[in-house]
């Protein structure tokens, strides 16, 4: 386990120029301001006329003692330490309370003074009684005046920023919205100009929040973004549905608006956020679904106190594990990884948000059955989940033999492990392309699949097989892509314009296997429900308009053709005669065919034997023997080239039918 830092407390930072002598500076300007509030008391009463009447005789013996009492008031409410930028309603509540309680005992002291000492009212002009009455209100005012006017500064006088002032319209005029404009009339340096607010209440529209009207309905947003020339679009709706944010972004494609979002305004009330940390509008915001409801107790039964093993602890998939199960309390998390850098970096993220929980960095190859056996040997786990896997279809199909080495060897020796050392639940982690297989890696997960359904036969281990789609932003997958080349400036490159996938965030995935893990049993194949198919051309599109760009004009699509094992349509549907439901709504069960124990034990280890020697052509023949449903597109590895012609020239085809309305450029076969 890796050595843990000792908790050591932050050094604060030292103090300078006016922030050094910030209290003594509040002090000395709140004497002055009750000073000159009692003066004012005084002045007013007598029209700052008379002085021989007052100023000598009340105003300079009892100022020490009135700007004593205020002082002392204002200490005790701890109204000394607000920051006057910040001045809100809140604050002037506070002082109006600590001002009454200043004035009372002012009062009290007085007349307690002068039956004590009765000779000091003699010889002296009639004291005016209503000087406490006008010191109460000169105090509130100068008070609330002086803060007032540091916030005017900070929120007025402010130089524009050197890159230019941003135009922009806040989405949602409510709570979140006027608190995001708020934030921006704080800045020190002017960034934004708020043309308006766009909000779909009607009781809101023609109104203004501070001196910025409210527009029109989110449905008119394209207008506005035109007519005032706008440059961003700040989201400020953080539990807005999925279907709400798309339908904005795309009624704006084309427009060079950008968008972006801001946390939840819990973080805004609580202080956290700062325009600084305002966010851009990113694809899983459009693509995200509801919050997963979780079984938690069942889930912490299964994982609290327990050794859990995680295979591929440092890819996309295994991280996110990682991150859950911690939440749970394991009694160690043992991370096994063959890439150093990637367990380095989840390990020293555990450290950081979850430094009590026990954890075992193990840096092994799954395929080295050894270096397993002494893990198993050493740490005992109880629950392992299996996300170690070779992914990448098109680099599979150029290497098949490595994928049988890692997806099918590599499941064999951690399922081998968990069954002979009587591990309580085994969850593998699958794919989509799994069903049906037409790649070499979908056919080796099917394998893997097939080969721990049959293993769970006179075993006390529960071996269970969870299938899901994309996940957004994995390692190697589209979206980081994407980014990259629109970063680059483009062009985007899609296989083909009828390409769709399934699409769901890391932690979404990553809670459904963890509540799947502690439903199966007897081999079960869970399936998520992943949603709704999008189209590849469709994301591409989106995240361009989400970047302030325009496709085909700005960010080019070029269609460049399927790649070897690819299909265009990913079969993952939750609805059929092979598909059940589970108690969760979100994950069903797929009923299969009950496979050949001896058939898929002696295949698969004879295909592991020979994967050195076999030629790609004869390891997708094996694996078409061990999966009937297996249909490989090309056979032939010598033919791939000519598929990946046909493919180009078949998607440049496709593309110019279904997007002859763009200008997009279609990219030559080579």
């Amino acid at each position: 386990m890796s050595e843990k830092a000792a908790p050591t407390e932050l050094p604060v930072p030292p103090r300078t120029g006016v922030r050094r002598y910030r209290g003594l500076l509040a002090v000395i300007v709140h004497i002055l301001l009750f000073a000159f509030a009692f003066l004012a008391g005084f002045g007013i009463y007598f029209n700052f006329k008379r002085f021989d009447q007052w100023f000598l005789p009340f105003f300079v013996p009892l100022v020490p003692a009135a700007v004593t009492i205020k002082m002392l008031v204002f200490w005790s409410m701890k109204l000394f330490r607000g920051t006057w930028r910040y001045v809100g309603m809140r604050d002037v509540m506070s002082i109006g309370m600590a001002t009454n309680i200043a004035a009372g005992f002012s009062i009290l002291a007085f007349y307690a003074f002068v039956n004590i000492y009765p000779d000091f009212l003699n010889n002296r002009p009639v004291f005016p009684t209503s000087v406490f009455l006008i010191d109460w209100g000169c105090t509130i005012a100068f008070v609330v005046g002086a803060r007032s006017l540091v916030r005017f500064y900070y929120e007025e006088i402010r130089s524009a920023d050197s890159e230019g002032i941003h135009q922009c319209i806040i989405v949602g005029a409510g709570d979140t919205g006027e608190a995001l404009l708020r934030e921006i009339h704080r800045m020190k340096v002017v960034r934004y100009a708020v043309v308006g607010f766009l909000d779909d209440d009607a009781h809101k529209q023609g109104l203004r929040i501070h001196d910025v009207p409210v527009l029109g309905r989110v449905s008119e947003a394209r207008e506005y973004c035109e007519r005032y020339n706008v440059d961003e679009l700040l989201i400020a709706m953080p539990n807005a549905p999925q279907r709400l944010l798309r339908g904005i972004v795309e009624q704006c494609e084309g427009t060079n608006v950008r968008f972006r979002t801001i946390p939840a305004m819990e973080a805004v009330i609580e202080g956290k956020v700062t325009v600084s940390q305002i966010r851009d509008v990113e694809i899983k915001d459009l693509l995200g679904r509801e919050q997963v409801e979780l079984d938690l107790q069942a889930i912490r039964d299964n994982l609290h106190g327990k050794v859990v093993l995680v295979t591929g602890a440092g890819g996309s998939i295994g991280s996110e594990m990682c991150r859950q199960i911690a939440r749970f309390e394991p009694a160690n998390l043992l991370m096994v990884e063959q890439a150093e850098n990637n367990l380095f970096e989840i390990d020293r993220e555990l450290n950081r948000t979850f430094p009590n929980v026990p954890r075992q960095c193990c840096i092994a190859d799954i395929c080295d059955a050894d270096r397993i056996e002494t893990v198993f040997r050493t740490h005992k786990p109880a629950v392992i989940f299996h996300a170690a896997a070779h992914k990448h279809v098109p680099m599979m199909e150029i290497n098949p033999g490595e994928a049988v080495k890692n997806n099918i060897l590599g499941t064999k020796t951690i399922a081998d492990a968990a069954k002979r050392h009587g591990v309580r639940r085994f969850v593998m982690i699958s794919t989509d392309k799994a069903v049906n297989p037409t790649s070499v890696m979908g056919c080796t997960k099917r394998v893997a699949e097939m080969y721990i359904q049959q293993l769970r036969q006179g075993s006390d281990t529960q071996f269970m097989t969870v299938r899901f789609g994309n996940v957004l932003g994995s390692s190697g997958s589209v979206i980081p892509i994407f980014k990259k080349q629109i970063a680059e400036g483009g062009p985007i490159t899609v296989t083909d314009p009828r390409m769709t996938r399934y699409f769901m965030t890391i932690p979404e995935a990553s809670q459904l296997v963890l509540q799947a893990g502690v439903m199966g049993s007897d081999g079960d194949i869970f399936v998520l429900d992943m949603g709704e198919p999008v189209k590849i051309v469709d994301l591409a599109k989106e995240m361009i308009t989400l970047s302030g760009l325009r496709a085909g004009e700005d960010i080019e699509i070029v269609f460049s053709g399927i790649r070897p094992g690819e299909k265009l349509y990913e079969e993952l549907s939750v609805k059929g005669e092979n598909m059940g439901p589970t108690t969760h709504d979100k994950i069903y069960v797929w009923r299969n065919r009950k496979e050949n124990w001896e058939t898929v034990r002696d295949g698969a280890v004879a295909l592991i034997n020979d994967s050195n020697e076999l030629s790609p052509e004869a390891v997708r023949q094996r694996l078409c023997e061990l999966v009937p449903e297996f249909r490989p597109e090309v056979l032939g590895f010598e033919n791939t080239k000519t598929q990946a012609e046909t493919a180009q020239q078949a998607a440049a085809k496709a593309g110019r039918e279904a997007l002859d309305n763009l200008s997009l450029k279609q990219s030559p076969a080579t």
